[in-house]
């Protein structure tokens, strides 16, 4: 079987298990963060160990695929490793450590789970690109496609970092409770966090043009759409005066 077989079964395959995981996640929530509790899943380590062990696969596998590429334009490269990394560094590395309250543990089941997650969409997104796509010229990164893509991805960024910033700021250092967040984008929704996570990998799907990229944004959602909901209703039961109006992910809507 060569490469390109098997990266196109994965691809068909990554898009069944999405549907899967989506809506086994509206049934059972995975234990970590606010739902920490359960001892089901297994031993357990550190969060911030955690972290960092679901997030640096693809921070290290997608620039590593350039390494093996052919016929890469430097300059788009370059621009798709900065955006890929603007995220994944800081996810990866910065974000842990700047987890504020006492130290909390996840299911090393979960940080394993995440570690594959990342792994294969790093490779899937990393070889597409740097290798099976062809090569993106320079003149793709004044495309419509790519330009609109950009627009979201920096958008959802923007709004994921903003939303973290707001969650962080209700904790003090050492403090461990949970409170309402306001601000931002949590004026109308309970997690805006994931909507611009979310928004920022279908910004990705559509500025690479690229059906890994598709995966991997419906990926995200599949994971984070599940989480929000069980978040939103964490947050109504733990709060009698949680703002009624506001939404799960979707301002308005949902």
């Amino acid at each position: 079987m060569s490469e390109r077989i098997f990266f196109d079964g994965l691809i068909v395959a990554w898009f069944i298990l999405a549907a899967i995981v989506c809506a086994a996640l509206f049934f059972v929530v995975a234990p970590y963060g606010r739902h920490a509790g359960s001892r089901r899943w297994g031993p357990t380590i550190e969060n911030r160990i955690g972290w960092m062990l679901m997030e640096w696969p693809a921070a290290l596998v997608f620039p590593s695929c350039l390494l093996f590429g052919r016929d890469m334009n430097p300059l788009t490269a370059l621009v798709f490793v900065g955006l890929w990394e603007a995220h994944y560094l800081h996810r990866a590395y910065i974000y842990p450590l700047m987890l504020r309250g006492e130290n909390k543990r996840m299911p090393l089941s979960v940080a394993g789970m995440g570690f594959f997650f990342n792994l294969v969409d790093g490779y899937l997104n990393g070889r597409y690109i740097f290798s099976f796509s062809g090569g993106y010229p320079t003149s793709w990164l004044y495309d419509p496609r790519f330009l609109a893509g950009l627009a979201l991805f920096i958008a959802g960024f923007v709004v994921n970092r903003q939303s973290d910033e707001i969650l962080r700021r209700l904790r003090r250092p050492g403090d461990s409770g949970y409170s309402i967040p306001y601000g931002g984008m949590f004026r109308w929704v309970s997690c805006p966090n994931y909507l611009g996570e979310i928004v920022e990998w279908f910004g990705w799907a559509l500025l690479t043009w690229s059906l890994p990229g598709l995966a991997f944004a419906v990926w995200t959602a599949a994971n984070l759409a599940p989480r929000a909901w069980a978040h939103h209703r964490w947050y109504r039961d733990r709060f009698p005066d949680y703002p009624p109006g506001r939404k799960v992910l979707l301002p308005g809507l949902w």
